[in-house]
């Protein structure tokens, strides 16, 4: 059993994973378009690229979660994945082509894709009644992703879109050095509990097609955001203060997010979080010209992910027993991020074309989104006092 001391200890070195993790997705979410672009590819195949980012979530998560839950290796899941992907991310640096690229990808993304879903519940097992503070120890991923963000564009602007393999490698030996400290207190099942096999409830269903349509919303967000600023005349520095504004509005959020959650519940919050997506999706479509209504539509981030994913973590929590807690996060990080995140990038890719279409990939966004919030609707509504006091 943990003490307080050790406890703070290992917090702190989560903390510092989290701000890894997501300054490295900070680097290639919105910069890799760009990097591509400058090595040669067409919109298509650049759409494709990205979406094996996203598409390795699906079966990375399912794969590891399966050996975490069924051995409680956590810890050491989340340390070998690391290391697996710090080595695996020396292949990018490589000018291959179109093939070479895809298969590269695919490789280094599949370990650190699965990192995620084992750094949340060791996260909130580790926090264990005190799960409300789980915004402020995922706040350091945001922090991360903003310093990323900037730091990128700006060294992109001085020096060109091949720094980034660089930075990223320092990200990856940075994220291998955080695992490191983490204890392997492995998740023991009681002697003679029999493990059920997961169950596929009504809430379960609508929840994750939900997250899916959400995420598929973002595909133009997450491919192609910096080569839509770029087209309305922004530069890559421009483009990376506009990303940080969002995630500094995520920060902000994730600090009141427990307070929302107790006093209005999750199906509440998800219903008006994806509203606000929808609407900054069309903010993004109508309003690029505009730096006022792009700023707005970056604060909107605080929505589309801060409450959201605050929201997302406390139901899958609770609608997972101990036995299934990894699959659970494993299940919501594949089928939202991976499914929902490749779909909608590989599709932005083709709606896209030429950028002559640039706008309706962001048309086609708010739709999804707003079909992400209809399915909200079925799920059975929840006490916000029960979403309060559980992670």
């Amino acid at each position: 059993m943990s003490t307080p001391s050790s406890t703070s200890q290992q917090l702190r070195w989560l903390c510092a994973c989290y701000f890894f993790f997501f300054s490295i997705l900070g680097t290639m979410i919105p910069y890799l378009g760009v990097f591509f672009e400058n090595r040669g590819f067409n919109p298509q195949e650049i759409g494709f690229l990205l979406a094996i980012l996203m598409a390795t979530r699906i079966v990375a998560p399912n794969v590891w979660a399966k050996v975490a839950d069924r051995t409680g290796m956590r810890a050491e899941l989340v340390k070998m994945g690391a290391f697996a992907a710090a080595l695996a991310y020396l292949s990018f640096f490589y000018h291959g082509g179109f093939v070479y690229m895809a298969l590269s990808l695919a490789l280094y993304t599949f370990f650190w894709n699965a990192i995620l879903a084992q750094l949340e519940v060791i996260t909130l097992e580790t926090l264990g009644e005190n799960a409300s503070r789980y915004g402020q120890i995922r706040s350091f991923g945001s922090i991360g992703y903003i310093c990323l963000v900037v730091g990128a564009g700006f060294a992109i602007g001085q020096w060109g879109t091949e720094v980034l393999p660089y930075i990223g490698l320092a990200l990856f030996t940075g994220m291998l050095l955080s695992a490191l400290p983490l204890p392997a207190n492995r998740a023991v099942r009681p002697a003679g509990q029999e493990r059920l096999p997961l169950k596929w409830t009504k809430p379960i269903v609508w929840f994750m097609i939900s997250a899916m349509l959400l995420q598929m919303s973002a595909g133009p967000f997450y491919g192609f955001f910096v080569l839509y600023l770029k087209q309305a005349g922004y530069s890559e520095s421009s483009a990376g203060i506009f990303v940080a504004l969002g995630a500094m509005a995520e920060i902000v959020m994730f600090m009141f997010a427990p307070r929302l959650l107790g006093r209005y519940g999750v199906n509440t919050l998800l219903i008006v979080s994806i509203g606000m997506t929808c609407l900054r999706w069309l903010l993004v479509a109508f309003g690029v010209d505009s730096v006022l209504w792009l700023g707005f539509s970056q604060l909107l981030h605080a929505f589309t992910f801060g409450l959201t994913h605050a929201a997302s973590i406390q139901f899958v929590h609770r609608h997972f027993d101990a036995n299934h807690r990894s699959q659970g996060q494993a299940l919501y990080a594949s089928l939202s991020f991976g499914v929902g995140g490749a779909l909608g990038t590989w599709v932005c890719g083709y709606i896209w074309g030429d950028g002559s279409g640039a706008v309706w990939s962001w048309v086609f966004a708010a739709g999804c989104a707003f079909a992400a919030m209809l399915a909200v609707c079925f799920i059975p509504r929840d006490k916000p006092s029960v979403a309060a006091h559980t992670a």
